[in-house]
Order: structure tokens, then sequence, then C-alpha cells
């Protein structure tokens, strides 16, 4: 096996994906929030680049049955129906509900990743499901989605205890930022505290929306695993 991390969406490279499967993470908060709204029974997320295209789309497939979602900077954008908060996605929100979302990092980085043969989006609210759906790959890439083109340390670490998980004892070939993800995830566990000392983290607390952060921290919340589908992510295994 290869692991391959990509701690910004720049940096991944999608003609080499091709025969790969790739690991979306963008644990603050794109990947968490798609996590719980397809565990709280929503039939499909539609990821959109900008909120123009989201709007359009959500017209087309009829707004009847069809939810707004996303953010900018945070905040949930003016007019939609609901942001990127995983607390706004219960059951009663969005059960048979499809979902059309843009997010200022995550569905930049779930764009790129469709160039695999597999995409899986992954949070630590299901860690264990996605390790165990990709630990038979030749090859698996991960890519951070950062915040803003930078490095971000919560997908960091998702990333590092994702490849730990899939390992176990075992050895694999891996690229020096997967080793670098390892190390850290090596002695250092997702809390709330961890993540309000990172950039995304402060930004959310800044906004109010610091208790968002509880649910990102919280390891194998749901073991469920997802998969883009003619451009659609829908749940595979529950």
């Amino acid at each position: 096996m290869r692991i391959e991390t990509y701690f910004t969406v720049d940096e991944a490279d999608p003609a080499t994906m091709e025969a790969a499967t790739v690991v979306v993470v963008d644990v603050v908060r794109a990947t968490t929030t798609l996590v719980e709204a397809l565990a709280n029974g929503a039939r499909g997320i539609y990821p959109t680049a900008s909120t123009e295209e989201a709007v359009k789309l959500a017209h087309s497939l009829g707004r009847e049955d069809t939810l707004l979602c996303g953010e900018r900077k945070g905040s949930k954008v003016e007019g939609f129906d609901l942001g990127n908060s995983p607390r706004e996605f219960t059951r009663a929100a969005v059960e048979g509900k499809r979902l059309v979302m843009s997010t200022t990092n995550g569905t930049r980085a779930l764009t790129v990743g469709q160039h695999g043969s597999r995409l899986i989006p992954c949070a630590f609210t299901n860690l264990g499901a996605v390790s165990a759906s990709v630990s038979g790959a030749d090859r698996v890439v991960i890519i951070c989605a950062g915040r803003e083109g930078r490095f971000s340390m919560d997908d960091a670490l998702c990333a590092g205890h994702l490849i730990r998980r899939v390992l176990g004892d075992s050895k694999a070939d891996l690229n020096d930022a997967s080793r670098a993800a390892s190390a850290l995830a090596g002695f250092r566990k997702p809390t709330r505290k961890f993540f309000e000392a990172t950039d995304g983290g402060r930004a959310l607390v800044d906004i109010g929306l610091g208790d968002d952060l509880d649910i990102c921290a919280e390891v194998d919340r749901h073991h469920v695993v997802a998969e883009m589908r003619d451009q659609v992510i829908v749940l595979t295994s529950a």
C-alpha cells in the first residue's frame, strides 16, 4: 500500500489520481457536516464550487425537497436554508432531502478529488468506518482541504489518525506529508481545546460557532461511509 497526503488542495495533482482511492478531509467543518447530514437521512449531497452554481442547481433539482447549504468565511450564505454547522443538520432538518452545498474550502477539495477511482469524505466522526473501507486499497491519496489555500492543523491531525488506523502494525510506502501527519497523531488527540487553538477553530469561536468543535472532535460518532457517485455524495454503508 502507498499512502500520499497533501496538506492543501493546490499540492494535489488530479492527473495522478486516476487509480487511487481519494479521501478528502475538512474537519472544520465540511466533511464533518457531510457525514452528519448523511447519517441523519439526507438523500444525497451535491457539492458546488460557487454559491451561484449552488442556487442554479437547487432550482433545477426542485426546491420542494432540496436544501441550499453553505458558508463563506464560516457564516451561512444569505438566503440559504442551512449553513455549514453540523449542529444544523439534524434528522428533522435533512431526512429525505437533497442538499446542495458550497463551502469555502471543502467543496474545492471534493472537486479535485473526483479524479480518483473512489472519493470518500472523512472526518473524525466517521474515522473508523473510512479506515476499514480503504484498508484494502493499493494506493490512497488523502487531500486535506486546508484553510484558504494554507495548511490546517485539524485536517493534518485527522489524516494522521486515519493513516495510523489503516496501517496498524503493518508497513506502507508513505510520502513525507503522510509521515508528518502520522507523527502528529502519535502525540495529539482530537479535542475541542486542540481545535480552538487552530486557525479554523479560532475563527469559529470568534463568530459564535465554537460549539461546532465538540462534534468535530467526536471520534466515531457515526459508523458510515459515503462516496461520490455521479457528482453526488451518497451513503454507501451504515
